[in-house]
């Protein structure tokens, strides 16, 4: 059932199962953000698809900017062909996107590893990619800004993992065990997330030897390869990127604008709405430049989910001591009842969680309008995330406290 996806935001957020509007609040916030990175994902793969043709036909397929879309047609017709071959999965439903995951997560590590192997050899070994000193060191183009830089990048990279912490539910209640759902967590992000992001930095390091110039684009790097690594460079990243946007994007998605009305909105109704606004939303401005992607979008959301993160940690560690009434989510008399279907304490919560990221945010996405906003909103913005979710944990603990019936605190039994 949809309504279960919300189960574990329910008992924060809303009443009883008949009426749960608290949940929807946080769940649509959530569906939102997977709506832009499900269109961000899909561009990527569009010219992945655009590049793998112009290279056959030996030409530049990407056009001249059309008006109001600011992309050549070429680019607007790889987009959209992406965008329908990525709608046949979502009408096959879950299975075939496990499946799809199943065969296509060892070949993403296979290529990785193949890329790296690649970059090492065509840079003369690691020494010369390591050889290169730092910008942020004496004499360096970028001396004294490394924490300039590294604060909001580390920032928005917390954000973007933050996303899928937040329904992570929806894959691990699949799982058989606890002991299943920790293993595969403990093995499959960490590891294999430092593995891709290691090869990621020695590849882009090995480009500046290479090239003359550091190319951090996949799509763009597959472009400069010859013979069958480029078609086997590119059909890896086109097919990658369907897999990593239906898991990581869509089914989140699908299943949150679900619980907006299960009986009207299905998984697969769910699913092309995060399509539609994935469309429209034309994701290849936020694509555009460095300062949009990273803080306009990762660092902007990331001010958005912080605080219900902060919220979610909060009620589960600390109001009610890790103690969950499995139960009682679905019980109209059960202890996570709030008048009419909203719990207030957590609404005021999150309004303190985002408030102090706003100036900042105005300030980045409109500094036309905005840029009087002092330096310390600038400052405070840096660390939007972990703002968000300190204010609306601490806030949230705080009126909560003693609101909890001793019963909750007990050990509950299935």
């Amino acid at each position: 059932m949809p309504e279960r996806a919300t189960a574990c935001l329910s008992r924060y957020w809303c009443g009883p199962p008949s009426a749960p509007w608290g949940a929807r609040l946080p769940a649509l916030a959530r569906a939102l953000v997977a709506c832009g990175w499900y269109g961000i994902q899909t561009w990527i793969g569009g010219e992945a698809l655009l590049t793998l043709l112009g290279i056959f036909l030996g030409a530049d397929l990407r056009g001249t900017p059309l008006p109001f879309f600011g992309i050549g047609l070429g680019q607007l017709l790889a987009f959209m062909a992406f965008w329908l071959v990525q709608l046949l999965f979502v009408r096959k439903g879950l299975l075939t996107i496990r499946r799809l995951e199943t065969w296509t997560a060892p070949l993403k590590i296979v290529a990785c590893v193949a890329l790296l192997w690649w970059a090492i050899d065509a840079a003369g070994g690691i020494g010369p990619i390591f050889s290169a000193p730092s910008a942020f060191g004496p004499g360096g183009a970028k001396e004294g800004q490394f924490w300039a830089v590294w604060l909001p990048a580390m920032t928005a990279m917390v954000g973007f993992w933050g996303t899928l912490a937040l329904n992570i539910p929806d894959f691990t209640r699949f799982a058989k065990t606890q002991r299943d759902q920790m293993i595969g967590q403990t093995l499959g992000l960490p590891p294999t997330m430092g593995l891709i992001a290691l090869i990621s930095v020695m590849t882009t390091s090995a480009t500046v030897v290479i090239y003359g110039h550091a190319i951090w684009d996949p799509v763009a790097l597959a472009g400069t390869l010859s013979g069958p690594f480029v078609l086997l460079g590119l059909i890896v990243i086109a097919v990658d990127t369907v897999s990593c946007n239906i898991a990581a994007n869509l089914v989140c998605s699908a299943y949150d604008f679900a619980s907006l009305s299960p009986s009207r909105i299905s998984y697969r109704t769910g699913a092309l709405i995060t399509a539609v606004i994935g469309l429209v939303i034309m994701p290849w401005k936020l694509m555009a430049s460095t300062d949009g992607y990273i803080f306009t979008w990762l660092t902007g959301y990331g001010a958005l989910l912080g605080p219900i993160t902060g919220i979610l940690i909060a009620d589960y560690w600390l109001v009610r001591e890790t103690k969950l009434d499995v139960e009682g989510l679905y019980s109209e008399t059960g202890p996570y009842v709030y008048g009419n279907g909203w719990n207030p304490r957590a609404l005021i919560a999150l309004a303190l969680g985002i408030a102090p990221n706003v100036p900042g945010f105005l300030k980045v996405s409109a500094p036309g309008l905005f840029g009087g906003f002092g330096e310390v909103w600038s400052v405070i913005y840096t660390y939007a995330w972990f703002v968000g979710v300190g204010v609306a944990l601490a806030s949230y603990a705080l009126m909560m406290r003693g609101r909890v019936a001793p019963s909750m605190l007990e050990p509950q039994t299935a």
